[in-house]
């Protein structure tokens, strides 16, 4: 990594670290300049304005929660050929590796922009929006393999139970600074991991196994 590239590297994590501490809306670029120790010419050569520094900070951390859960997940997978088994597996790692954050989770550059969406320009919103759909897909697979495997005890809607842990992540996060216990967020997801676990418990049949969204128009 070249000289600029460490530069620019460093202001996203300065800006990252100052927006998860108190929000984005009073991140400032002075504040930023002053902490990389560079001028204000050169924080514009790497960013043409503040919106083009959320739309990089954005994309940076999305791209490092996929690749912690890639990992997680994919070990998980290693571990058990068994879709329910491996997502349950994958949600005990996740769980830990949360738990071992010594100050709890940091926060959620995601909801920090949701939070203050009118802060940003349409293409930052777009890109959180992807994000959180990026997100709810992921365990939606996850949860397509189990479904196809274990018939669910109650008729769910896999969307659904999929955004139960996005929310729980960013509700986790919250409780956990309110409360000032690091331990909630995973405590919340280990929760989740029960229902899922209580839900998938009997293998699907060809009379049982009926896709979830046509289980609940049937009722």
């Amino acid at each position: 990594m070249g000289k600029g590239a460490d530069t620019r590297e460093r202001i996203l994590e300065i800006a990252e670290a100052s927006v998860l501490a108190k929000g984005f809306g009073a991140t400032s670029i002075d504040e930023i300049i002053a902490e990389a120790g560079i001028t204000k010419s050169g924080f514009f050569y790497h960013f043409r304005d503040k919106n083009e520094l959320a739309r990089d900070m954005l994309r940076r951390y999305v791209a490092e929660d996929n690749r912690i859960l890639d990992e997680i997940f994919a070990r998980a997978a290693d571990l058990s050929d068994d879709p329910l088994q491996a997502f349950l597996i994958g949600l005990k790692l996740f769980a830990e590796t949360l738990a071992d954050l010594p100050n709890g989770h940091p926060g959620c550059i995601i909801a920090s922009v949701c939070y203050q969406e009118r802060l940003f320009d349409r293409e930052v919103v777009e890109i959180n929006r992807q994000a959180v759909e990026g997100l709810n897909d992921r365990f939606r697979r996850y949860l397509e393999a189990v479904a196809s495997v274990y018939a669910p005890r109650e008729p769910v809607d896999l969307d659904a139970l999929a955004e139960m842990v996005t929310c729980i992540i960013d509700g986790g996060i919250i409780m956990a600074k309110v409360m000032k216990d690091p331990q909630r967020l995973p405590n919340q997801l280990l929760a989740f991991r029960s229902f899922v676990k209580l839900l998938f418990s009997e293998p699907a049949t060809a009379a049982l196994h009926v896709p979830a969204r046509a289980a609940i128009a049937a009722e």
